[in-house]
């Protein structure tokens, strides 16, 4: 009763988007860095991000939208 189990996709999504580029010395390329797009008012290069770093992650990304300020992500493996 003290581990509990179940699919990490959500965990992965999460990593992927706060995670900088570098962060994973195996595979510096990889991640999203959302904190980074913060600022910046480019939200189609932070959609275009996402789309393809969870695409190399083997996830099928059916949509991606920033609505009233929230990101929504339909992807999965």
């Amino acid at each position: 009763g003290d581990l509990a189990t179940g699919t990490s996709d959500d965990q992965n999504k999460r990593l992927l988007l706060l995670s900088e580029k570098g962060s994973f010395k195996e595979f510096p390329a990889t991640c999203v860095g959302a904190a980074s797009f913060l600022e910046s008012e480019d939200q189609d290069g932070l959609i275009r991000e996402i789309r393809a770093q969870f695409t190399a992650d083997g996830m099928s990304v059916r949509s991606i939208k920033i609505d009233s300020g929230k990101l929504k992500i339909d992807a999965g493996y």
